[in-house]
Order: C-alpha cells, then sequence, then structure tokens
C-alpha cells in the first residue's frame, strides 16, 4: 500500500498535462481501502474501485476535461481479479456487470478504435482468466486435502477399532474366567488380574501413542507396528478358546504396510471369534506364502446358527478396506465344516 500511495501522489504532483490534479489524486488515493478489502469484500472492493474510475470517466464526458487518468489506476485490475478469485457467483456475476458497465462508459469516453477496444478486452479477459484457473486449483486443493482428512479418519477409526476390541476382548475374557478361577483356585486370581492388568495397560499404552501422534505437529517416536513375526504372541494354550498360531513360508521380507496389515486382520478376526463364536474351543490363524501373495486364514469350531449370516459390522467393514487399500480380497463366513472362516489374499508389495 505504501509503494501504491507514494507513486499515486508522485504522479498526481509531477505528470504534466493532467486535469483537475487535486480531485484525480484524491480520488486514486481513495483506491487504498478497495486493496485492502480485496480478500475479505472482493464485490464492494471492486464496487468501489471500478466505481472510481467510472466517475471519472462521467467527469471527463460531461466536463470536457482532458485527460484524468493516472497509471496507477491501473490498480483496479487487481481488484477484477480479486472479485474473481475470492468472490461468490452472485458476487462475480454483480461485480463483473458493473465493471462491464465502466469498460464500455470509459471506451465511449475515450473514443477508443477498435484496435484499442480489442486489446482492452482482452486485457480484462486474461485477469478474469488468470482468477479463474487460481481459483479452480486452490478449489482442488481444498477438495484434495479434505479427501485426505477423510482417509485418514477413516484409517484412525479403523486403527482404534482394532487395537481397542482386541485388548478390550482379552480383558473382558480374562475377567470372566476370573470370577469361575476366584471361586474354584482362590491362589490363582492373582495370575488373572495380573494378566488383565498387562492387557489395560498395553492398549492405554498404544491409545497413548496413536494420540501423541495426531497431538504433536512434528515427527514422534513410537513403537513400530506390530506385524506377522508378531502372531505367534497372540496363541493361547491356556485360554477357553485356545488360540494357535501358524507361519508357512517365507514371510520375511513382506511390504511393511502388507505385514502390518495381517497382524491387524488376524487380531481382529480372533476378536470376533472370541466374542461371536457360540462354543469354540479352538481358534486357528495360519499364515502360508502362495507365490506373490499371502494366505491369512483365521477359522473357529464353533457351532453355526442357521438361517441368513449376520449384517457385517464396523469390523468386518474395516477388515475388508484394509486388505483393499492393498490391492487384496477379504471373506468372511461360514466354514465348510461348521465354525467361522475369515480368508484375506494380500500382495506380497502392497499396492502404492
Amino acid at each position: 500500500m505504501g509503494v501504491f500511495t507514494a507513486a499515486t501522489l508522485v504522479e498526481g504532483i509531477v505528470r504534466p498535462g493532467l486535469a483537475w490534479r487535486p480531485l484525480v489524486t484524491v480520488l486514486a488515493l481513495a483506491l487504498i481501502p478497495a486493496l485492502l478489502w480485496r480478500r475479505a469484500r472482493p464485490l464492494m472492493a471492486a464496487l468501489v474501485g471500478w466505481g472510481v474510475a467510472g466517475l471519472l470517466s462521467a467527469i471527463q464526458l460531461t466536463a470536457q476535461a482532458g485527460d484524468l487518468g493516472l497509471y496507477s489506476m491501473m490498480a483496479i485490475l487487481i481488484l477484477l481479479y480479486s472479485l474473481v478469485r475470492w468472490g461468490s457467483g452472485r458476487e462475480i456475476v454483480v461485480g463483473t456487470a458493473f465493471v462491464t458497465v465502466v469498460v464500455v462508459l470509459g471506451m465511449y469516453v475515450s473514443s477508443a478504435g477498435w484496435a484499442d477496444a480489442f486489446g482492452g478486452i482482452v486485457l480484462l479477459l486474461l485477469f478474469v482468466a488468470l482468477a479463474a484457473v487460481f481459483r479452480y486449483r486452490a478449489a482442488l486443493w481444498h477438495r484434495q486435502q479434505r479427501e485426505i482428512r477423510n482417509q485418514e479418519r477413516v484409517a484412525l477409526a479403523r486403527e482404534l477399532h482394532d487395537i481397542v476390541a482386541h485388548h478390550v476382548s482379552a480383558i473382558a475374557v480374562q475377567a470372566q474366567a476370573g470370577g469361575v478361577v476366584a471361586a474354584i483356585q482362590p491362589e490363582k486370581a492373582a495370575e488373572v488380574l495380573a494378566a488383565i492388568e498387562s492387557e489395560a495397560s498395553r492398549t492405554l499404552a498404544e491409545m497413548r501413542s496413536m494420540v501423541r501422534v495426531l497431538r504433536d505437529e512434528e515427527a514422534v517416536a513410537y513403537s513400530p507396528q506390530l506385524g506377522v513375526a508378531d502372531l505367534p504372541a497372540l496363541a493361547r494354550a491356556d485360554a477357553t478358546p485356545t488360540v494357535a498360531v501358524s507361519l508357512d513360508g517365507s514371510l520375511t521380507r513382506l511390504a511393511r504396510p502388507v505385514d502390518a496389515a495381517l497382524y491387524r486382520l488376524a487380531q481382529e478376526s480372533l476378536t470376533n471369534a472370541v466374542w461371536h463364536a457360540r462354543s469354540a474351543t479352538r481358534v486357528g490363524i495360519d499364515v502360508r506364502r502362495e507365490g506373490d501373495a499371502v494366505r491369512l486364514r483365521v477359522s473357529d469350531d464353533g457351532r453355526t446358527e442357521p438361517g441368513p449370516a449376520p449384517e457385517p459390522g464396523f469390523g468386518l467393514q474395516g477388515m475388508a478396506e484394509r486388505a483393499q487399500l492393498l490391492g487384496g480380497s477379504l471373506s468372511a463366513g461360514p466354514g465348510p465344516d461348521g465354525g467361522w472362516v475369515v480368508e484375506a489374499v494380500l500382495p506380497v508389495e502392497a499396492r502404492a
């Protein structure tokens, strides 16, 4: 604004042949607040700036005055750009209509020829097109950011569901068993309570790690994601249902997203089996390499109720999304020998 003010004052004082010098200089300085409003109030700024230009054209027409234009008045082109760049649809229509009237009046007053008229129109359209391009690019960028945030929100919901559901399920099972153990073998109640405390501590640690990543803008050092190598820790031989883990083939060079997804899929499938499998005594987790793919199979020996399959919940939906994002597939349903089977096939190399 300081440069514009200085340029306007210098031109208004030293430019030769300028008619009505004080009035023209004051009117040109009236563009300063319009330039300040150009983003917050683009329509008002355009009306003020181009209104000054229209007023000068009207004075020149009625008073038959000489040259009333300052080169600094070219700043009104910035106001036209701002109108198209930041104005609403209604503001753009009203503002461009007003600018058109002012432009036609100015060309009539200056008796512009066809060449000058064509050049002026092209210049105006150039500013309008430039503003439209930047407006579109900004809208596209904001839309992409919203999509990224939505994807991150879905991924976060999936992670929270998998982490909390698994550990809370383990806590609930241990608590249910604890009531029976405390009545029959009181000396083992302390072991059950210790297991519950351990699961609760792990849940809190993973939740704190995730929240810390969300809250901190800078990179945070947190524990690496679990993978196939951590699946044996899910095995349980002293609980009901028992959990058996089998790993077959070369599973050490998996892409990191695939490795983490296999663990989460197995974890969520185990949680579903513990909670929903009727009369299940055993859950098997089997991971094997098949060429360029890895197959995960989680099955239980529970009793399958007759009738249609239940509607998939957030757990199965999140599992299917995980597999699809990596270019794989997931199926879940009653097994041929009874029980429930979840089977996922993921490529060794994750899809970009």
